[in-house]
């Protein structure tokens, strides 16, 4: 006993599709903004610092860049 696959199965199956891939669509574009934004937001974070203490946002908290130090040769 077996059953055949009607036309509107086929047009359900096709608008699911197609809702999917917009749904997929859709996700990526706005996750992809969001990690750009991020990243663009960091690094213009690191070229304003100058190195020296900073007033940040209206916390007034300071922030001081990590010291870099040079390796020493044996």
């Amino acid at each position: 006993m077996g059953t055949s696959l009607t036309p509107e199965f086929w047009r359900q199956s096709a608008v699911l599709l197609v809702i999917a891939m917009a749904v997929t669509f859709v996700l990526t574009a706005a996750l992809d903004a969001l990690v750009l934004r991020a990243l663009r937001c960091r690094a213009a974070r690191r070229l304003s610092d100058t190195g020296t203490s900073a007033t940040t946002g209206m916390t007034g908290t300071t922030t001081r860049r990590p010291v870099v130090r040079t390796p020493v040769k044996n």
